[in-house]
């Protein structure tokens, strides 16, 4: 008998399906007599569940509990709870079998067939104890794929940075051997020409003595003595000679390491400048096509300021990637908000709403530059009606003298606002022909001639009434206005440049991210000297007046005045390589690593135009990386060629 019942307990055990799934339940014991035998509700869980029953787990059982469970006869009300479901599961089950584990602690074990349940209730426990079952697993699974994910993709993000700096290194490294080497040609250059002047000075002396020794030819031992002297004087010379043959072949030899140079030069500059292309292109998001100004300030988090993002269009378009320049395009042509029929200045990136409520007319200029700039470079004319709008727009904003105020709301008129309208009223013409536009270029032009080039002391006003100096303002009057139409117009280039460099160029230390102190030589925002901070390179206006040295050049390459060719093209390498000093491997989750320039050497300082600078003096800046690349590749975005 008592093996015939342990036979029919181990067949009830085999009907359970290991659900291992552990729930709360309220239970109490019905005896023989179909009274309570424990009158109190009881707590236990679940072990195992099937569709038939349940097994019950009770923590530390009484004796007397034991006996109840243990008899035949005994049935159990159940309450039996499931997560996240607010009406528990009420049933009944008469026990199959008991079981005790031994071990620390008493623990039992209680087979359980379900003698009444609700079907519906039934198939709940059963979907969840199933799911449940199905999902830990998967999310298991998931959770060790998406840990192996995040460091795999750590330990890719920490090459990428390694690589990276090891790229800027090179280069910096590069810059300065190449700087030496045109040093040592300089050097040797000078010696040789002081050389020559020796040897020339000889030969007058040597052609003196041989005239002196024919005409006293009769005398004998006057041209002995003579003789000897020439005779000296040629080994003079030919020392010199051998001299300059041996300058020459050392000048051929730094020659040749100068060219090998210039192309290892080459490759990792190239290498470095995609990196910083690809930075751009890596913080454009999908939905808007909008890409965020800086990283590492959460006051400007997701910011993505108008300016910034014509900065960054043109620089998918120089790198032909026109898809991306669409993109945003499509953003401004579409859906951006505006205010009083112009673009706020910021928009957020995630979502384009805007991120302030200011219109000023300068960003929104540059916003039509670069939809010209498409329009030039794609043939695609479907963004030349944005341009016009614009121009419509802040065309209302001119007063009768011809200059344009700040914004609707502003009664200030700006010297970088007018540049920024000559050169986009230039290029309208430019692009359609229509000679409206050279109407409003030369009001503009001499709204400039009156109230910013008026002063001998001061070449530029930063605006109608202020005399402060702001390097934009003499950057960009060579690449809007043109060396040229600055002469004609009274101005002198050359000065321009010589006031910007005397005032605005200063050597300022930066904190590289491996902790090492380096001496950046570029451009502060403006005069230093009247600003209690010290200097501070902006990465920005250094790369636009490097590209205001080449305009330089190209303007004497034009007139054949090699001298200044030389000079400027001097100048605007020495203010590259500074800036190649201020690359760096972006930390930030969004920059991937890639390479990119902070917005200045200090964060969080005053750039002495009414605005700080951000926060992230490692991390990213849209417009100092954007106009580096502008610098490097020697493109002018104030002109359409």
């Amino acid at each position: 008998m008592q093996q015939q019942q342990q036979n029919q307990a181990d067949q009830e055990r085999r009907q359970y399906i290991r659900l291992d799934s552990v729930l709360p339940v309220q239970f109490r014991v019905f005896g023989r007599d179909k009274k309570e035998d424990s009158p109190d509700w009881l707590q236990g869980f679940t072990s195992d569940i099937s569709k038939g029953g349940i097994c019950l787990a009770i923590n530390n059982p009484s004796r007397q509990l034991l006996e109840f469970v243990s008899d035949p006869q005994a049935v159990l009300d159940l309450i039996i709870e499931i997560p996240l479901i607010k009406t528990p599961v009420t049933a009944s089950g008469r026990v199959a079998w008991v079981k005790e584990v031994p071990g620390p602690g008493r623990k039992c074990l209680i087979g359980l067939i379900y003698e009444n349940i609700d079907a519906g209730q039934n198939d709940r426990i059963m979907r969840y104890a199933i799911t449940k079952k199905a999902v830990f697993p998967s999310s298991v699974a998931a959770i060790i794929l998406l840990g192996l994910f995040l460091g795999v993709n750590s330990y890719m993000n920490m090459k990428l940075l390694k690589g990276n700096k090891m790229l800027v290194k090179q280069l910096v490294t590069i810059l300065q051997e190449s700087v030496m080497a045109k040093q040592k040609i300089s050097d040797i250059s000078k010696e040789k020409q002081d050389l020559q002047l020796k040897m020339q000075a000889l030969q007058v002396r040597m052609d003196s003595l041989e005239a002196e020794r024919r005409k006293e030819s009769e005398e004998k031992r006057k041209a002995e003595k003579l003789t000897a002297a020439l005779n000296s004087l040629t080994k003079e010379k030919n020392e010199l000679q051998a001299q300059l043959i041996a300058l020459q072949h050392k000048e051929n030899k730094v020659t040749e390491e100068l060219l090998q140079l210039d192309k290892r030069r080459t490759v990792v500059e190239k290498a470095n400048f995609d990196k910083i292309y690809h930075w751009l292109t890596v913080h454009q998001n999908p939905r808007t096509g909008l890409v965020m100004s800086f990283e590492g300030d959460d006051s400007l988090k997701d910011w993505a300021f108008i300016y910034d993002q014509s900065l960054a269009m043109q620089a998918y378009l120089l790198f032909s990637d026109t898809e991306r320049a669409r993109t945003m395009l499509d953003f401004f042509a579409k859906k951006a908000k505006r205010g009083d029929g112009l673009f706020y200045n910021a928009y957020y990136a995630d979502d384009g709403s805007p991120a302030e409520y200011v219109v000023h007319c300068g960003p929104n200029i540059w916003l039509g530059i670069a939809a010209l700039h498409y329009t030039d470079r794609t043939g695609d004319r479907a963004y030349l009606p944005l341009a016009e709008d614009i121009y419509a727009g802040v065309m209302r904003l001119q007063g009768a003298d011809g200059g344009l105020r700040g914004g609707p709301e502003a009664e200030w008129f700006s010297t970088e606002h007018n540049l920024d309208a000559y050169s986009f009223c230039n290029m309208l013409y430019k692009m359609t022909g229509d000679t409206e536009y050279l109407v409003g270029r030369d009001k503009i032009l001499n709204w400039l001639v009156v109230n910013t080039y008026n002063r001998s002391d001061i070449p530029i006003n930063r605006g109608k009434g202020d005399s402060t100096i702001a390097t934009d303002t003499y950057a960009w009057a060579i690449a809007a206005v043109g060396p040229a139409q600055l002469e004609a117009v009274g101005m002198n280039p050359d000065k321009i440049m010589e006031f910007a460099e005397e005032h605005c160029a200063v050597e300022a230390e930066y904190v590289k991210q491996d902790n090492r102190t380096v001496k950046i030589k570029g451009f502060d925002f403006s005069a230093a000297e009247h600003l209690a901070r010290g200097g501070v390179v902006s990465s920005e206006w250094t790369a636009q007046m490097i590209l205001a040295f080449r305009i330089m050049a190209d303007f004497y390459s034009a007139k054949g005045i090699e001298s200044k060719v030389q000079m400027y093209e001097a100048k605007a390498d020495e203010y590259l390589n500074g800036l190649v000093n201020l690359i760096v491997s972006s930390p930030s989750p969004s920059g991937q690593g890639q390479s990119c320039l902070p917005y200045a050497t200090q964060d969080s300082v005053d750039t002495g135009h009414g605005w700080i600078s951000p926060k992230g003096k490692h991390t990213g800046s849209v417009s100092g990386t954007a106009y580096t690349l502008f610098a490097y590749y020697r493109y002018n975005p104030l002109e359409i060629e």
